[in-house]
């Protein structure tokens, strides 16, 4: 089989020097277009259910919500096992499918049947999916700072519109705030003035309910023209909240104001981002599944720089954690390996073999060998990482060997022949 194929690529040079250039042609393409990343992604195929129900307890959230969906979601097509946790006002299921099951298959699949179980959840609870993202997709970390701009100012300037802005970049999934505090208006309600006015407590979180919407009404003919009728309601300050109708006694209306303190406060908070000595407000930027890593990173960074004209005075974006930093080194680190590892062997093939020919044929397959690996990895969804860019470079010593193994035996052969 070994010699039929020399003999046959010695008989056609044109057809083999051809084919050569277009596999090496086509490896180049693959390896401009293969995602690089730093570390290779052997987080599992899954997809993340995420359900609030704020104010409940785990057991609770546990026996109408997680356990419920847990059942119901075992029964997807390649799904391999279900976990799931319940805490203190949330529930989290991590549905894992099998290696071979495509992720936007799965995640249109769970999505069909969260549709189907909606109606069997506690009201006004909605299970949401998470990004179509990995472990590893958290790609870049940033901190909004500003002097003279509090933490819920800042939070409130990534919230409505640094996040919705980073969102819109071609290949992220998700932008997640985190740190500083959120803007809330907090009603304290006095149970005395409750007592006083004999209004039940639910009385009042139903009247803020219903008022803080905008209804809609009809069209007022007059003079051969349309007037739109509409009820404004959302609330835009504490004094609309104030000023909210709870009950009337004897045709007397009471407000809001008369049985409570309304003032603009922080929400509650579980964690805080500290950076140095104080506390800040950030952002995490996580990359969509299969896309490169460094492509995503340029394009937000790009987008950063056209949003800080945007910003007001003294507050700018700072980036704190940036892979691409990590993924060019790394790979500056083995290309560099890969190329000195061919002169190396390409000088010591000139020193032993003497023989300028032969080591054109151990050192020309190299490249070859190399664009075609990444031409598998491009088809196989294999990323530009450290592990598989360290195989390369260790393969090479391998090819080498086998070339030179065989041009040896081919110098002996002619020796014993007599043929210079």
């Amino acid at each position: 089989m070994i010699d039929w194929l020399i003999e046959l690529s010695l008989r056609n040079r044109f057809l083999v020097a051809a084919f050569f250039l277009l596999v090496g042609g086509w490896g180049y393409w693959a390896l401009l277009t293969t995602p690089i990343d730093a570390i290779p992604d052997l987080s599992d195929n899954q997809v993340i259910v995420f359900t609030d129900w704020t104010g409940r307890s785990p057991q609770e959230v546990e026996d109408q919500i997680t356990y419920p969906l847990t059942v119901s979601l075992q029964g997807l097509p390649g799904v391999r096992v279900v976990r799931s946790s319940s805490a203190f006002g949330f529930s989290m299921i991590n549905v894992i499918f099998e290696d071979s099951v495509d992720l936007y298959f799965a995640r249109s699949r769970v999505l069909e049947r969260l549709q189907l179980l909606s109606k069997s959840l506690p009201p006004g609870t909605v299970p949401t999916l998470g990004p179509d993202a990995t472990g590893v997709g958290h790609v870049f970390w940033y901190t909004v700072e500003g002097k003279g701009h509090s933490l819920r100012d800042l939070r409130s300037l990534q919230d409505w519109f640094i996040r919705y802005q980073l969102n819109a970049v071609p290949g992220v999934a998700e932008v997640a705030s985190i740190g500083g505090t959120v803007r809330q208006y907090q009603i304290d309600v006095d149970p005395n003035r409750l007592r006083a006015y004999k209004i039940p407590l639910s009385t009042v979180v139903d009247a803020v309910m219903r008022s803080n919407r905008n209804v809609g009404g009809n069209v007022v003919e007059a003079s051969g023209t349309w007037s739109i009728v509409r009820g404004l309601g959302l609330v835009e300050s504490t004094g609309d909240l104030e000023n909210v109708v709870v009950a009337a006694e004897n045709g007397v209306p009471i407000f809001v104001r008369q049985v409570a303190d309304v003032k603009v406060g922080d929400a509650f908070r579980a964690a805080a981002l500290v950076k140095g000595p104080d506390e800040a407000v950030g952002g995490v930027v996580v990359a969509r599944y299969g896309v490169s890593t460094v492509d995503v990173i340029n394009r937000v960074k790009e987008k950063i720089r056209a949003l800080q004209a945007g910003l007001p005075a003294g507050v700018r974006i700072v980036p704190f954690y940036d892979r691409s930093a990590l993924i060019e080194r790394a790979v500056h680190t083995l290309r560099r390996a890969l190329i000195e590892e061919t002169i190396v062997v390409t000088l010591v093939n000139i020193v032993f073999l003497l023989h300028f020919r032969s080591v054109l044929i151990v050192t020309m397959p190299l490249p070859l060998a190399v664009l075609t690996a990444f031409l598998f990895m491009r088809y196989l969804d294999i990323s530009s990482n450290i592990m598989s860019l360290a195989g390369l470079a260790i393969a090479i010593g391998v090819l080498v060997d086998a070339a030179i193994v065989v041009t040896e035996n081919a110098f002996r052969f002619m020796e014993k022949r007599g043929v210079d």
